[in-house]
């Protein structure tokens, strides 16, 4: 198991976040020798190329004027045997191949001179003239071969003599004469001069070759260390931000048992950065054992296909304090096959601080509600009862259980056995919208003087005072007044009860203005506790879910009885639907409250479309409802794109809940001029009429679906509606009982400007 792996692993990293930086410089450093070193031998290599080259070129020189020679012979023979029988026709005469090919042929007589040439040569003068100071060939003939020679013109030649045979009836004194074939390097070198310049061709792209890649290889040398110096600028700028929130980066290799810690994460916990890796064992030492296995639960995770882990523990730093952290982590798949768990560690030491502290401080204002003297309430904005003292329920007759937070005013009043017979205002002059002071007679006679003042949230608190001695004494006064007119003292001695019972209420008044400000505080410390505490129901509402998937899959072995599956079963399926439930209302209250925050980009509508209907085509099924799609392909909007997918998911959702086995639910996309339009279509039980105003708002269900038996929090409609509504779009319903209903998501393609604001400093919906 990894867990039995990690306990004995010390293995060090590969790689760590400390040590990036160093092994970056170490790598530039060593790329500049290399560079040198790569450039001397291309160049030795381009320099030996060229050399053989040169050699190749001087081989096929000799080569070629070689075969030259031996051409030019074979050629001397035979118009040598053609120009023979033209002289013994009469006449010399020089055959029509002799200037082929760029060859010159020169014949002279027995004496020496030239009779007949092919162009461009000169048909005057001496044979021996025209071949130059080279005297053998005219002297030796054949017997010379052929020979290089400098003609009389300066140019550099092939050149063979053939002696003619005499023609009949010459005489045999002079000779026949001699033929001389003449081949200038010109001509004989013009294939070489190709190869030549085909090797000169090839040197120079090789040369420019060698010079571009090394450019080239210099180029990306240098983006290398730019880029390196870069990455260590970037590491040195994250390790400081995360200094500085009180943060760390995990990584998890949950296959080889190895944990690697930024150097943030070290010196949150006061320790030297270390560059190795950290094994299970050295981790579960640090961790408070109350706290649960960190190793159990995050093989928890990966068992039960989880992506991501968000849990608090406690941790012991280099004093051996605890420190709260909170790791929010995502499980991802190794290259090599493993499974990695990447995230951030934060302290939370002092939100949990604050947490307990608003605790101690929500007791003690209770504990100040309950001493004080006169009957106090406080009642939220819908009129429900948030806290009270007993004072309050002895003057109303009221019982506990009666009196619950949350209770509506109505229902709190209806059970009073004291109900309120009559009032009337103590006077309208100061009196406010936000306060108010009235004087309340009770069904048994007593009389109390009410002092309500509203709250910030749209609540009010209300102190009650019991005056019912001032009112009998009130009372009296105007029957003595009545009785005794002419007892002037005694009108005196009553004006003096007046103003003393006057100092009382102001007195009063100053005690309410005091309470009302330790209530205001004490219902912000509790806004926040239960704020905290909806967080805190669903982490243990994730372990529920979590160990009874474990417990449905019998990973560890056989629960027994199939009643024990069907229970487990039981209690994921309502885990389920209390997760979503609570997730609805956090989503509700944070759209209400205008923190959702829109991701916005390029969303491909079709792949959404049908990536939602694929969720829910397994609970048609089970349902035998027919569900279809009709997407056209290149449906694209700006916009966030879980966003608009959770949408249409609530549409889907609800179609399939109200459509009964057998019939059909479609989802349509298509694009409405500047907006696209998804449209779910259902053939279910209807909507009426009247209902379909009250879709949308929140905690709100037609009447029709309570009896029905239908659960939901009635929040999806509502929580698609504000998606919409953010995006500058809108959700539209139409519908007939027993016919069907039509639900359209319309979403601009552009980002409107209301969805534009809706990307200030909010928090995101997921």
């Amino acid at each position: 198991m990894a867990r039995g792996r990690a306990a004995n692993t010390t293995t060090c990293a590969d790689t760590s976040w400390s040590a990036t930086a160093s092994s970056s410089i170490g790598r530039l450093i060593a790329k500049t020798p290399s560079a040198r070193q790569l450039a001397l031998a291309l160049g030795t290599c381009a320099i030996a190329f060229g050399a053989l080259l040169l050699l190749l070129a001087e081989a096929a020189h000799e080569r070629t004027l070689a075969e030259a020679a031996q051409e030019l012979e074979i050629f001397a023979r035979a118009v040598s045997r053609d120009v023979e029988t033209t002289l013994r026709a009469g006449a010399a005469a020089l055959p029509d191949y002799a200037a082929t090919r760029g060859r010159r042929v020169a014949v002279a007589d027995g004496s020496g001179h030239i009779v007949a040439v092919t162009a461009p040569l000169v048909a005057s003068g001496a044979l021996a003239g025209l071949l130059g100071a080279e005297q053998l060939l005219t002297e030796f003939g054949e017997k010379a071969g052929v020979m290089r020679v400098t003609l009389a013109d300066g140019r550099k030649a092939l050149a063979t003599v053939r002696n003619l045979s005499p023609a009949p009836g010459q005489g045999g004194g002079q000779g026949g004469g001699q033929l001389a074939a003449i081949l200038p390097y010109d001509a004989a070198l013009a294939e070489w001069r190709g190869l030549l310049a085909l090797y000169a061709a090839l040197s120079a792209a090789a040369a420019s070759a060698t010079a571009v890649g090394l450019f080239a290889f210099r180029r990306e040398a240098r983006r290398a260390v730019l880029a390196e110096r870069a990455q260590i600028d970037l590491c040195r700028r994250v390790d400081a931000a995360l200094g500085s929130g009180r943060c760390g980066l995990w990584d998890w290799d949950i296959a080889r048992g190895r944990i690697h810690w930024s150097d943030s994460m070290f010196g949150l916990l006061g320790l030297d950065p270390e560059q190795r890796s950290l094994s299970f064992g050295e981790l579960k030492m640090r961790l408070h054992p109350q706290d649960g296995d960190l190793v159990a639960i995050v093989e928890t995770i990966v068992a039960s296909g989880s992506r991501g882990m968000d849990h608090e523990f406690r941790i012991r730093n280099a004093r051996g304090e605890f420190l709260w952290l909170r790791a929010c982590a995502e499980l991802i798949d190794d290259p090599e096959g493993g499974k990695r768990l990447v995230g951030v560690a934060v302290d939370i030491s002092e939100q949990r601080a604050l947490v307990e502290g608003a605790a101690t401080a929500d007791m003690r204002l209770r504990d100040a509600i309950e001493t004080i003297s006169e009957a106090f309430v406080l009642w939220d904005a819908h009129n429900r009862l948030v806290a009270c003292n007993s004072k309050f329920l002895t003057l109303h007759g009221l019982a506990a259980e009666a009196a619950a937070p949350g209770a509506s005013y109505a229902r709190i009043m209806a059970s009073a056995s004291a109900a309120l017979a009559e009032t009337q205002i103590v006077s309208d002059q100061g009196a406010t919208t936000s306060e108010r002071t009235y004087e309340a007679r009770l069904a048994d006679g007593r009389w109390l003087q009410i002092s309500e003042r509203r709250t910030k949230d749209g609540g009010y608190v209300s102190v009650g005072a019991d005056i019912t001695a001032l009112k009998r004494n009130q009372e009296k006064l105007i029957d003595s007044e009545r009785r005794l007119t002419a007892s002037v003292a005694d009108l005196l001695k009553s004006r003096q009860t007046l103003e003393a019972q006057a100092q009382q209420l102001a007195t009063l008044a100053e005690q309410y203005h005091l309470q009302k400000g330790e209530a205001e505080a004490a219902y912000q410390a509790k806004s926040e506790f239960l704020a905290n505490m909806s967080h805190e129901l669903r982490t243990p509402l994730n372990a529920i879910i979590g160990f009874t998937e474990m417990m449905q899959a019998q990973v560890f072995g056989q629960l027994g009885s199939t009643k024990y599956v069907e229970y487990c079963n039981h209690i994921h399926q309502g885990g389920r639907y209390l997760l979503d439930v609570l997730t609805d209302i956090l989503d509700m209250s944070r759209l209400e409250a205008g923190r959702v925050r829109l991701d916005q980009r390029e969303v491909d509508v079709s792949g959404a479309v049908r990536a939602t209907v694929e969720r829910f085509r397994h609970s048609a099924e089970t349902k035998r409802v027919e569900i279809s799609v009709d997407a056209c392909d290149g449906l694209r909007c700006y916009g966030d794109h879980d966003a608009i997918v959770k949408s249409i998911g609530v549409l889907v959702s609800n179609s399939l809940k109200f459509t009964s086995a057998g019939g059909a639910v479609r989802v349509r996309a298509r694009r409405l001029a500047r907006s696209v339009a998804i449209f779910v279509e259902d053939d279910g039980c209807g909507i009426e009429k009247a209902a379909i105003p009250k879709l949308g708002r929140p905690f709100e269900q037609p009447i029709a679906v309570i009896e029905n038996g239908m659960k939901g929090s009635g929040l999806g409609l509502a929580i698609a509606r504000s998606l919409m509504a953010l995006h500058g779009g809108a959700l539209r319903i139409r519908s007939h009982v027993g016919i069907g209903t039509i639900a359209m998501l319309r979403i601009p393609v552009r980002p409107t400007t209301r969805a534009i604001s809706a990307q200030g400093a909010r928090t995101s919906l997921h």
